[in-house]
């Protein structure tokens, strides 16, 4: 199957879920509440919709739907969902309801408290759904842990951790006292925010004192080469059919020995030669005939069970690639793993859940910078996580992750948004006074807007890194 298409269908399933969870505890809450609550749409259904219990066809098999006082459906506008709960301002712009009377199962007509529950209810389900996906995964599939110290090898680190009193071949242990439970892209995150961190040098414990006020996580997810990195041999996994190593004779298992007369021994080596050619085709004055000569260069490798090594000319192709995939050193070294029970998979999913919730939090704040700005993304960005086959447990890793974005966002203060709706019953309860009907009406406007502009900004990332 086309893995677009596998793709699409994981990222359809993953927000179908998450959508009807999330509309599901607003829609919880008010029924327990006893509010009204006249529609239930997954998506958006402007002018008209897929699928309504309202329509002939459906009333007809089933006739008890027909005069249900809620509309269940499905919009055509795969942007999100919404419940339309009775007597309150939301994306729908109904004011006429509002002119009338308040009843007695309106959202208007509740006490504040239950007006917030109302609110919160859908991040509150996606904070469970997250939790209980975490949990589960812990239960059935259990979790690989690569302790810091397996990686014999050390890690390479570039010159802005060098100046920083790393070194080549040291092994992070600790960040500020507390130990690294195991390798993963965590780990970046918790080296920014830490004030210290305890290495393995030769055999021996160094601390490295880090800046007063950390580190820039996005500078140092982009930087290049990586801040640290494991290090790997210059090996080759394998080779691309007609690419530019299979045609210079490289095969699976050859080491890379040098590059236009630099020894390399290591991936993060040949990184830093290749980033020099990168940084020449970065200059304005560079021109094809420039672009042709830095792409060229001259490789010496011995294939495996070869006597003498091979000395060749290559051309890169033009995404500046050699054709070939790296041995991964990582999978050398062994992993542990941890099998949960029934009762030891929930705070082992709780708390990974947690880690996880709060390192989103925390990056969350680099959104507002012009460098995070071009990182936000929209469906076209998330369809490209999921994997190219189908795997389930990276399915449900992606959803519950997803889960836990989508309560973030929905908790921001955006009219609009429910955090929106959250922050004016704040204000009311504080106060004890309610914003006017007009005053409503124009933070809906305004937070549409808000959320029309970060839905351009997103589409437009991605048109700029997909399709230009």
């Amino acid at each position: 199957m086309n893995t677009i298409i596998i793709k699409t269908l994981q990222l359809i399933l993953c927000l179908s879920l998450l959508i009807v969870l999330h509309e599901g505890g607003h829609f919880g809450f008010a029924k327990l509440f006893k509010v009204k609550v006249e529609k239930f749409f997954m998506f958006f259904d402007y002018k008209f919709h897929l699928f309504s219990t309202r329509d002939n066809w459906f009333t007809r098999l089933f006739p008890r739907f027909k005069n249900n006082e809620t509309e269940y459906g499905i919009g055509w506008i795969p942007l999100g969902g919404y419940v339309k709960i009775a007597g309150m301002i939301d994306e729908s712009l109904d004011t006429e309801q509002m002119k009338q009377p308040a009843k007695p199962d309106e959202f208007r007509s509740q006490k504040v408290w239950k007006r917030f529950l109302i609110m919160v209810g859908g991040v509150l389900m996606n904070l469970i759904t997250a939790f209980v996906i975490y949990c589960g995964i812990m239960f059935f599939q259990g979790e690989d842990r690569l302790p810091m110290q397996n990686i014999t090898k050390g890690f390479a680190f570039n010159q802005e951790a060098e100046a920083l009193g790393f070194r080549d071949g040291d092994i992070p242990i600790r960040f500020d006292g507390k130990e690294i439970e195991g390798w993963s892209a965590a780990i970046r995150q918790d080296l920014c925010k830490a004030e210290t961190v305890t290495v393995l040098r030769q055999g021996k414990e160094v601390t490295i004192r880090m800046p007063e006020d950390g580190l820039n996580l996005l500078d140092v997810v982009y930087m290049q080469p990586p801040f640290l990195v494991p290090i790997s041999a210059s090996l080759v996994d394998s080779v691309v059919s007609d690419g530019p190593a299979a045609k210079a004779g490289m095969m699976k298992g050859a080491r890379i020995l040098s590059v236009d007369g630099t020894a390399i021994q290591y991936w993060s080596d040949y990184d830093s030669l290749y980033l020099r050619k990168q940084d020449v085709l970065a200059a304005k004055s560079c021109t094809h005939a420039d672009s042709l000569k830095q792409r060229k260069m001259t490789l010496v490798f011995q294939n495996p069970n070869a006597e003498k090594a091979d000395t060749a000319t290559i051309q890169l192709d033009e995404n500046y690639l050699m054709g070939l995939i790296r041995y991964n050193e990582l999978s050398n070294y062994e992993v542990n793993h941890i099998d949960y029970n029934l009762l030891t998979c929930i705070p082992a999913g709780l708390e990974y859940g947690w880690e996880t919730l709060v390192n989103y939090i925390d990056s969350f704040r680099y959104v507002a910078t012009p460098q995070g700005a071009k990182e936000v993304g929209s469906f076209i960005a998330i369809g490209s996580l999921f994997p190219d086959t189908w795997d389930w447990l990276r399915f449900w890793m992606l959803t519950a992750f997803l889960s836990i974005v989508l309560a973030v966002m929905n908790i921001l203060p955006i009219p609009g948004l429910d955090g929106g709706h959250v922050a004016i019953l704040l204000y009311e309860a504080i106060t004890g006074r309610e914003p006017s009907e007009k005053v409503m009406l124009w933070l809906e406007y305004i937070g549409m807007a808000i959320i029309i502009g970060l839905m351009i900004l997103a589409f437009g990332n991605d048109i700029r890194r997909f399709i230009l």
